[in-house]
């Protein structure tokens, strides 16, 4: 069943996974994420070839990338072929027969016929509940636009989880393209089953969506919003860096002007709280300079590995294997 056709993990277990689609932060609570984390950490050893499984043996990943990717997509094939599984793989819609103009529903009735479960990447928002609609297996949503990424909002959980010990009585500040950043919001909404505080750093052109705004003042979560970053680093346990998305402006000059407003150093995180965590979904360009790379807090590429730990954990779970 998928999150589409309403269902909610409200109860706690590997049968309330079993079956189901990965479309959004927004399905799951408090429970849900943990359960999800304190299984990421069993198979942590898998992902890092410490130990071998083969407990997804004769099941086959449909990987649909409509758009370019290199961490999620690798992460994703690699988790499951970790595991003993298969996969079988679609990149780019021009290779494909939504170039025909076959919707979205039929391309997921019929890839369900030839995989057992199904990670897709689409341009558009809301683009992986319709597949999941048409689709008779799992899916899970490899980031949909400016919609959602829940993987990464799991494995980013995990990663703050790891580097802090702890997520309740953190301060988190983003800093980018809130608006559009599928990351943020999922990670974002996530974040707001925990007790923490956020900082959120943009430009007014790129601040975080109203609705969400007005969540936080409805649950009572904290939060600060402002354009300079220096207020941020000033009180921030967890720095979540992004790029400023070049392919989503349609007019090069825009995204000129907005290149480079901020730009993380490493005197930048020396000055103001030495031990914060430095998180980035990668890939950088130049909002993190090469010299903070070598700081104890700089996580961002233990971040990407930690990508295979919760792929294999999600990918798992949605098909009923445990180890």
């Amino acid at each position: 069943m998928s999150f589409g056709s309403g269902r909610h993990l409200l109860y706690i277990g590997f049968m309330e996974f079993k079956g189901t689609d990965i479309l959004s932060a927004k399905q799951f609570n408090r429970g849900d994420i943990e359960f999800v984390l304190k299984t990421a950490q069993k198979f942590e050893k898998f992902a890092l070839k410490e130990k071998r499984s083969d407990i997804l043996a004769g099941k086959v990943l449909g990987s649909l990338f409509y758009e370019p990717s290199t961490r999620t997509r690798f992460s994703f094939e690699t988790a499951m072929k970790r595991l003993g599984g298969d996969v079988v793989t679609a990149v780019g819609a021009e290779f494909s027969s939504i170039s025909k103009g076959e919707t979205l529903e039929d391309t997921g009735r019929v890839i369900s016929s030839y995989a057992d479960v199904i990670v897709m990447r689409h341009p558009h928002v809301g683009s992986t509940a319709q597949l999941a609609d048409g689709a008779t297996v799992p899916v899970l949503n490899a980031g949909d636009g400016t919609g959602e990424h829940p993987t990464q909002g799991f494995l980013d959980l995990f990663t703050i989880q790891k580097e802090c010990g702890k997520i309740d009585g953190l301060t988190v500040a983003f800093v980018g393209d809130l608006k559009r950043y599928r990351a943020v919001h999922s990670l974002a909404e996530m974040l707001t089953h925990f007790n923490v505080s956020f900082v959120f750093v943009s430009p007014p052109e790129m601040k975080m969506d109203s609705a969400f705004i007005f969540k936080l003042k409805e649950k009572g979560i904290a939060f600060r919003e402002t354009t300079r970053m220096e207020d941020a680093l000033a009180v921030a346990d967890v720095v979540y860096m992004t790029r400023i998305p070049k392919e989503y402006f349609s007019d090069p000059a825009e995204y000129e002007k907005f290149k480079g407003v901020y730009v993380l150093q490493r005197s930048m995180i020396e000055n103001n709280k030495p031990n914060a965590v430095i998180m980035h979904p990668l890939p950088r360009i130049d909002e993190i300079t090469r010299d903070v790379d070598t700081l104890p807090g700089a996580a961002y590429f233990r971040q990407t590995q930690n990508g295979v730990t919760v792929r294999m954990t999600l990918l798992s779970l949605v098909l009923g294997a445990r180890i």
